[in-house]
């Protein structure tokens, strides 16, 4: 198994400068590298620092050509992460980005479409599918997934003429649970051949089963691997509070983990993302230490096969 490389990616440009930006030396402040272990397969270091993608200046001014916040921003800074996270592939080497808000998907992706087609494991509480017209704020960070998909304004469906990123069939969205919020804010619906998994229907299934069943879905089509992106607003607000759009219930700590097991020990997984964690509001540091704990354990699967 490839040695795993961090990647710092604190984007807020799909939100605000909430705190967000801080998930990164919060998570690393808590300990991620050495949870890792000092040492992986063949002696090798577990884990490795492998850059950080600054973002252009935060903006508030809602672009009125688009209806999204900061959409020649992100842009360009989804082609900046998109090199970074590309090195690391290239050099054989599992990415694990910290973000930022949802938004740094896109660059992370991005470098996927770079090499082919992949698919995407999509572990948020949300669905992040709207449409410009239905974000109050225009927050990209609540219309990644549907801009990922080829849907919303050219400039952020279609970066560097290669969009969409991903085919719908590509895509399991897991976990989440605002499908009553979402439709009363008019949302978009998910697209058919998506493959959806509702909080309900996780719970119906078990996490363990319901990720066997993902992880399934997206090795069995024409992709060359896929993805994983983690939004910590998928934990049950009990357990993570450290967010800014919370919703009640969610997946405990140890569902958490079995998925990210799960998705992560299947060789076809080419890298992971953490978002929307905000360090303002964990202010002793226990949640940190716990998602910490939580991302330790799941990506310990990469590295229990010293092949």
């Amino acid at each position: 198994m490839p040695e795993l490389a961090i990647i710092e990616a604190p984007s807020v440009l799909g939100l605000r400068p909430s705190g967000v930006q801080d998930l990164p030396a919060a998570l690393l402040d808590a300990g991620l590298l050495d949870l890792l272990g000092p040492l992986g397969p063949l002696g090798r270091p577990a884990a490795v620092r492998a850059g950080r993608v600054e973002p252009p200046a935060w903006d508030a001014t809602r672009d009125e050509t688009t209806g999204v916040l900061n959409p020649a921003g992100i842009a360009r800074y989804s082609a900046a992460l998109a090199d970074t996270v590309g090195a690391v592939l290239d050099g054989g080497r599992f990415p694990v980005v910290l973000g930022g808000d949802c938004s740094i998907l896109l660059g992370n992706l991005l470098a996927l479409r770079r090499r082919g087609r992949y698919g995407l494991l999509f572990l948020d509480g949300h669905t992040d599918f709207y449409q410009p017209a239905a974000e109050p704020a225009g927050e990209a960070a609540s219309m990644d997934l549907a801009l990922a998909t080829g849907r919303g304004p050219r400039m952020l469906t279609d970066l560097e003429g290669r969009g969409p990123l991903l085919r719908d069939e590509d895509v399991v969205a897991f976990g989440y649970r605002d499908t009553a919020e979402a439709v009363e804010a008019g949302m978009q619906p998910l697209p058919p051949q998506l493959r959806a998994f509702d909080l309900d229907g996780v719970r119906a299934a078990g996490a363990a089963t319901a990720a066997r069943r993902a992880v399934d879905h997206l090795t069995a089509g024409g992709s060359a691997g896929f993805w994983v992106h983690l939004d910590v607003d998928v934990l049950d607000d009990a357990v993570m509070p450290a967010v800014d759009y919370r919703l009640p219930d969610g997946l405990t700590w140890a569902e958490l983990e079995s998925v990210l097991w799960t998705a992560l020990a299947e060789e076809r997984a080419v890298g992971l993302d953490v978002t929307i964690f905000n360090p303002r509001l964990d202010p002793d540091g226990t949640i940190a230490v716990r998602l910490a704990e939580c991302l330790a354990r799941g990506l310990s699967a990469r590295l229990d096969d010293p092949a």
